[in-house]
């Protein structure tokens, strides 16, 4: 599988969250305070909530349903209900298009 068009960089705001799906995965795609395009799994792992209608902080995206922050670049729950980390995938910037490939997880260090 290669990696497919979700967006266009121009197109996304600033710390703001959109819900895309790469071959039945969701994933909300964050354009990060610094410029940096983060891709997480779109599903809070407390609820069936899309993350993607949640509220960005820098480097976190909150759940709106009960407050559940994780880290874009983890993927990791930052605080309660939450405790399972949401996957994180890798992104490729290519002129003005954001490409992800569902099945290539970003290495977390």
């Amino acid at each position: 599988m290669s990696a497919q068009r979700v967006a266009a960089l121009s197109e996304l705001e600033q710390d703001a969250a959109i819900r895309v799906e790469v071959d039945g995965v969701p994933m909300a795609v964050v354009l990060d305070s610094n410029g940096e395009v983060h891709a997480i799994g779109d599903t809070c792992t407390h609820g069936d909530i899309s993350l993607a209608e949640g509220f960005v902080d820098g480097e976190t995206l909150e759940c709106w349903a009960h407050g559940s922050a994780f880290s874009l670049r983890t993927g990791r729950p930052l605080n309660l209900p939450a405790y399972e980390p949401v996957p994180v995938y890798a992104v490729v910037i290519d002129g003005d298009d954001v490409l992800i490939d569902p099945t290539i997880l970003k290495e977390i260090s």
